[in-house]
């Protein structure tokens, strides 16, 4: 690392518009990266990235009614439909009105959908493996990145 960006008195010499000092830049090209470490490990079971989250929010409770589970994965209904429409398609879910509320409709898993979640437990140790971290660093950038999630969401309200 350069002395200046150790040195507080030097701090105005960096600029602070270079592309490597960004935040942003560098959750994108994380996310990007770690999501690309992801696709080899989630290919056997025949999920994306974005079908496995929604797998994992089904596995940890169901049945989710669609606006419940686009709250918890933080993504927007468009988005979500079309990720439940190929589930649906691969006999993993089923999306059904929700009795208690006709105008809710509630995704449950299917047969199918239940046993992926066994081979599903290989893939935190695989990827964790694959990215070669311990477990502390691995949960102590969670915690941080949780934390830049909710002040991102605060300052964006």
């Amino acid at each position: 690392m350069p002395e200046a960006a150790c040195n507080p008195s030097h701090i105005e010499d960096l600029d602070p518009l270079a592309l490597e000092r960004q935040v942003c830049f560098a959750l994108a090209v994380a996310s990007r990266t770690v999501i690309s470490v992801y696709r080899p490990v989630l290919e056997p079971l025949g999920l994306t990235h974005p079908q496995y989250l929604v797998m994992l929010a089904l596995w940890g409770e169901q049945p989710l009614s669609v606006t419940d589970l686009s709250r918890l994965l933080d993504v927007d209904a468009g988005t979500l439909s079309r990720l439940l429409k190929r589930l649906e398609a691969a006999d993993l879910i089923v999306r059904r009105r929700d009795p208690a509320d006709e105008r809710s409709l509630a995704v449950t898993l299917t047969s199918k959908g239940t046993s992926l979640r066994q081979q599903a437990l290989k893939v935190p140790i695989e990827v964790v493996q694959r990215l070669g971290m311990s477990l502390d660093d691995l949960h102590a950038m969670h915690a941080q990145l949780t934390g830049v999630i909710a002040a991102a969401k605060l300052a964006a309200s």
